[in-house]
């Protein structure tokens, strides 16, 4: 897979626009054991490459679920707190992204927070869009680049 790379303009390289899926930082964080380690490697590449990382603020939501749902406050504060570190690009669901999930919602084998995700996506012109839910790894979305699964994805 070849990604359209830009100059980052920072002196640092080619970068690369790169959006997790809420189910990557669900790997990452609670350390699964098949997929942990690959998300873990992908980030260290992007990191390597200089490639820019983002979700959307229904990924931040989503995330923070089961901490709420089990009372851990606690790890529910340090979620927040890594959405909020520098590097980490969290989009909203604004006016722009509405316009897209208007024409993804006209397939209706796209559920509507996967539209969200791949709204919000295309509304920041994102190049990669990695996902491990094999309904959308497939998508054609425009604004976005590609869509991928995570066991295709070779940043």
């Amino acid at each position: 897979m070849v990604l359209r790379h830009c100059w980052s303009g920072d002196g640092e390289g080619f970068l690369a626009r790169i959006f997790w899926d809420s189910n990557l930082f669900i790997y990452f964080f609670e350390g699964h054991p098949v997929f942990g380690p690959q998300v873990r490697h992908l980030r260290q590449r992007m990191v390597h490459r200089g490639d820019r990382l983002y979700t959307s603020t229904l990924s931040v939501g989503e995330i923070l679920v089961k901490p709420v749902a089990v009372g851990r406050s606690d790890l529910a504060e340090r979620y927040l707190t890594f959405f909020r570190r520098p590097g980490i690009n969290v989009l909203p669901f604004d006016f722009k992204a509405a316009t897209f999930y208007g024409r993804i919602r006209q397939d209706k084998a796209v559920r509507a927070p996967d539209a969200i995700q791949l709204a919000c996506a295309a509304a920041a012109d994102i190049d990669l869009f990695i996902t491990n839910d094999a309904r959308l790894s497939d998508s054609v979305v425009p604004g976005i680049n590609f869509i991928t699964s995570l066991e295709r994805a070779s940043v």
